[in-house]
């Protein structure tokens, strides 16, 4: 156990846009409400997931929603705190701590709010090892664990409690309800013992946000890449580097859906990529090859500075690096490629790991 405070708060910060592949909601936006809320009640506890007793009750706590709404419709925090408490008083036990349901931006930095307003600790572990845009795209699912009974709550002060047949029925009700709500709300989601977490959940993801993030912000003052250092940290590989020349983006049905077009620089001159995305990044192709696709890793950096640049912050004229990482091993079993990879996303493809196609093209 030891304590995050405001330094570590923006290095996760940076961590999460990272390994968020472009979504999972505006990290900037978490990481006030989590310095906020660490300023008024002080730092949080961060639990490793060995340290959590086997009958602990853990709630996840996150966004769910369109991150391009949530940059307009900011959340004050209350409605996360109305979520859990709500949750709590239906299950009738006392919660032991919290944690994310993905590493990705917001949602990696809204338990360090609650947490802090709670007085609760933070386990260093998720349930994704990056962002996914559908709840029952979770390392959880793929145990068995249910996600519901979960509450939705939204800054108006409604919340709903919902107790679903199964987890693809959760995001489809609790999708119909967001968009209802005004397209972005709170949740608390998956109630699981401390055995189950240490049994589904990917572990000391937190950790690793906090090296990305600090490697990146200590690069221009140790005089190295922050790109060359943030591959070795996760195993990565350069895509392609270029120029964003056009983004299509629209939000629908409770998504920012889109594709990113970026043109080639350098080594790269002669092509273009094509990225796209629903919230999260999903295929990284050019005419005439596949780079990386989902569950595997696509994330877009500055390529000056290395920072990370989410889906709703991608503008004409950015020069950017793309860089693919490999998905965690659960993600890469049958269940794992059925739930999240590209066929289930409509893309007429079998999935391929990132460090195959990198292979084949060098050949």
């Amino acid at each position: 156990m030891r304590l995050i405070g405001k330094q570590e708060i923006e290095d996760i910060a940076i961590g999460a846009a990272l390994l968020g592949t472009g979504g999972g909601g505006d990290p900037y936006i978490g990481k006030l409400m989590a310095l906020q809320a660490i300023e008024e009640n002080g730092p949080v506890k961060l639990l490793d997931v060995d340290e959590l007793p086997d009958d602990a009750l853990v709630v996840p706590s996150a966004m769910m929603g369109a991150p391009t709404v949530m940059v307009e419709k900011i959340p004050s925090g209350e409605e996360a705190v109305g979520a859990f408490e709500s949750l709590q008083k239906y299950l009738g036990k006392e919660v032991y701590a919290t944690m994310p349901i993905e590493a990705g931006g917001v949602n990696s930095l809204l338990p360090f709010a609650l947490a802090a307003q709670l007085d609760l600790p933070v386990v260093d572990a998720d349930g994704m090892g990056r962002a996914f845009p559908e709840l029952q795209m979770v390392t959880f699912f793929l145990e068995g664990v249910p996600a519901t009974p979960m509450v939705l709550a939204d800054e108006k002060g409604n919340n709903s409690v919902l107790n679903t047949v199964n987890n693809v029925w959760a995001e489809r009700i609790a999708r119909s309800a967001t968009v209802e709500m005004g397209g972005s709300v709170m949740l608390s989601i998956y109630p699981m013992d401390g055995k189950t977490v240490k049994r589904s959940s990917i572990h000391h993801i937190l950790k690793l946000e906090e090296q990305i993030g600090r490697t990146i912000r200590e690069a221009k003052t140790h005089n190295y890449n922050p790109i060359t250092e943030v591959l070795k940290l996760t195993d990565g590989y350069k895509l392609f580097q270029g120029k964003v020349v056009d983004v299509d983006r629209k939000t629908e049905t409770g998504f920012a859906r889109g594709t990113a077009t970026i043109e080639g620089v350098e080594e790269y001159q002669q092509d273009e990529l094509y990225l796209r995305f629903q919230n999260e990044h999903l295929l990284a192709e050019t005419k005439d090859k596949t780079l990386c696709m989902t569950p595997d890793l696509i994330a877009v950096l500055d390529s000056d500075t290395g920072m990370p640049i989410t889906t709703e912050g991608l503008r004409y004229g950015a020069r950017c690096t793309v860089i693919g990482m490999p998905a965690h091993s659960k993600w890469r079993t049958d269940k794992g490629i059925e739930t999240t990879g590209p066929r289930y996303f409509g893309y007429d493809l079998d999935y391929v790991p990132v460090e195959q196609l990198v292979e084949k093209e060098e050949a």
